[in-house]
């Protein structure tokens, strides 16, 4: 699959994905490249790293970067509590930290409740997200981690 094809297919075929929010939106991803969530703990900050890049963290002795994720998506960065969260994803080769608000739930859809985005907003960059996926309580974004972080974006982030 070339990196800006969707990485979901629009049929039946079911798929499970973690939902999470940031500033009161939900959104998700595959779960299959998400390695664990971990409960929010402080990272060590990293001089002249990206915006977004919170820090660093020893991860069973491996030092991954923290990145904001609601930053990354250009929101308002996060406020780490109790009930944040940091979603473990490998992304391309790398290891990654992403900090959440919270992880709301896991779930299994199928691919074709996914519906595109509308064409609204022109500077919207689509290669964000795969789409909406519509439920009776709300929608959930559908993100794409693989185009968010370009493999040579996560060069910025090494430690």
């Amino acid at each position: 699959m070339s990196q800006m094809e969707p990485s979901i297919s629009l049929d039946n075929k079911q798929m499970e994905i973690i939902a999470f929010r940031l500033q009161g939106q939900e959104f998700c991803v595959l779960t299959k490249i998400i390695r664990e969530i971990r409960g929010w703990s402080p990272s060590t900050p990293v001089p002249r790293s990206p915006r977004e890049m919170l820090g660093v963290m020893n991860l069973r002795g491996v030092v991954i970067p923290i990145i904001d994720l609601a930053t990354k998506l250009e929101m308002m960065p996060t406020v780490p509590n109790e009930r944040s969260a940091i979603i473990v994803a490998e992304i391309h080769t790398m290891i990654v930290g992403l900090l959440v608000d919270q992880v709301s739930d896991i779930l299994t859809v199928k691919a074709s409740q996914i519906q595109a985005i509308p064409e609204v907003v022109t500077s919207f960059d689509r290669g964000f997200s795969d789409g909406i996926i519509t439920q009776e309580n709300g929608m959930i974004c559908f993100l794409n981690l693989a185009q968010m972080f370009r493999a040579n974006d996560t060069e910025a982030y090494a430690a």
